[in-house]
């Protein structure tokens, strides 16, 4: 069942601190991701149809906003127990199946997840310099289609405007995708 992103996190919000391991055993934390000119989020995880729909786009925008002066990263949180296809080792050969520059963090607990209000699989959070919260939107209009080619880069173009006036757009349509796989209790 589609779920759509949490927007109840305000525009101002200041990131979330965290340290997450990455799927080659490198260790981050917030201020290791950030770029100069702010940070991108993106919660995915591996078996969801609307994130496997947009892998090869995620790679590409994600290059060029990193190119552009952000830091990136997509985050899984989804419980591997219930969800194996989501585990630690299936995360590093969906990572490498995709060609992902940019680090594939594993949020076994489900802190990071909770902290951000992340509510589905692709769940985007756009921050400016400052890493306070600008954008809630979806990478763009396509969804799980796609083949929509041309779809206007909604990511990107927010995150363009982020990065010359550290505000994201006044209208921003809301990520949809398959919900968080929270751990029982």
């Amino acid at each position: 069942m589609a779920t759509q992103s949490d927007l109840t996190n305000p525009f101002g919000w200041h990131a979330a601190d965290f340290g997450l391991k990455d799927t080659d055993g490198t260790y981050y934390e917030l201020a290791d991701l950030r770029g100069p000119r702010g940070l991108v989020l993106v919660f995915i995880c591996n078996h969801c149809p609307y994130v496997k729909a947009i892998a090869d786009k995620l790679r590409t925008e994600g290059q060029a906003l990193m190119d552009m002066g952000f830091g990136f990263a997509a985050i899984c949180s989804n419980d591997s127990t219930n969800y194996p296809a989501d585990s630690f080792e299936n995360m590093g050969k969906f990572k490498a199946e995709h060609g992902f520059e940019f680090p594939y963090l594993h949020d076994e607990t489900q802190s990071v997840a909770r902290a951000y209000k992340a509510a589905c699989t692709p769940d985007f959070f756009g921050f400016n310099a400052n890493l306070e919260l600008a954008y809630r939107g979806r990478l763009d209009s396509a969804g799980r289609n796609p083949d929509i080619k041309d779809a206007p880069r909604e990511l990107f173009e927010a995150m363009k405007l982020i990065a010359h006036t550290g505000k994201g757009p006044s209208e921003q349509t809301p990520s949809i995708g398959c919900s968080i796989k929270w751990k029982d209790g």
